[in-house]
């Protein structure tokens, strides 16, 4: 007789579903492979160009038509309130969110829009008539340049949101859980 599963932590709730997961770590791995292999074989860099452009068309449709939590209109607020949050936390009471926060939600749309016209002017690059035009490689490495600094700024947010309310952001878009309350947020977390 084998034993039962372990039973989940207590007050730990579904945030990232399966697919999202995927996504998020195979763009983390298209991304840094076509980086890697700037200069490297074509085909692997190409490839990796190829998946990633899939991925975040893969994400766009959840974005619209995915579960309830993945989609954009659950977690992409308007200017105000986003500037709002960002009042709240510079003061240091801002909510704690189930899912992305205000900000994250719009390095969501940013990190997508680069990611897809990097790609784009990748692939543009390799048609007939944009080979070896000069503006189109330069507008390529420059959006791909401007994709890496936006890698750092969501790393350090991630790892600011992890200290500031108390939980494992990266853990959690690994097991797809988060815990109902923390440490330093008392109640649960805002679900939009």
């Amino acid at each position: 007789m084998t034993d039962p599963a372990p039973p989940r932590p207590p007050g730990r709730v579904r945030v990232w579903g399966l697919l999202l997961r995927i996504f998020h770590w195979g763009l983390v791995s298209g991304v840094a492979v076509a980086w890697v292999t700037d200069h490297g074989p074509p085909w692997l860099h190409d490839g990796a160009d190829y998946a990633a452009l899939a991925l975040v068309c893969l994400r766009v449709a959840l974005g619209f038509f995915g579960a309830p939590a993945e989609r954009f209109a659950r977690f992409v607020v308007g200017w105000r309130a986003t500037l709002g949050y960002v009042r709240e936390m510079q003061a240091g009471r801002e909510p704690r969110f189930f899912g992305h926060n205000p900000l994250g939600g719009w390095m969501t749309v940013a990190l997508l829009a680069v990611v897809f016209a990097t790609g784009a002017t990748g692939w543009l690059y390799t048609t007939n008539a944009f080979w070896g035009v000069a503006w189109v490689e330069d507008l390529h490495g420059a959006l791909a340049d401007f994709l890496i600094i936006l890698i750092f700024v969501h790393v350090a947010g991630v790892a600011f949101t992890s200290y500031r309310d108390g939980e494992n952001l990266v853990a959690a878009m690994v097991h797809g859980r988060k815990p109902r309350t923390t440490s330093r947020h008392r109640g649960d977390a805002i679900d939009p």
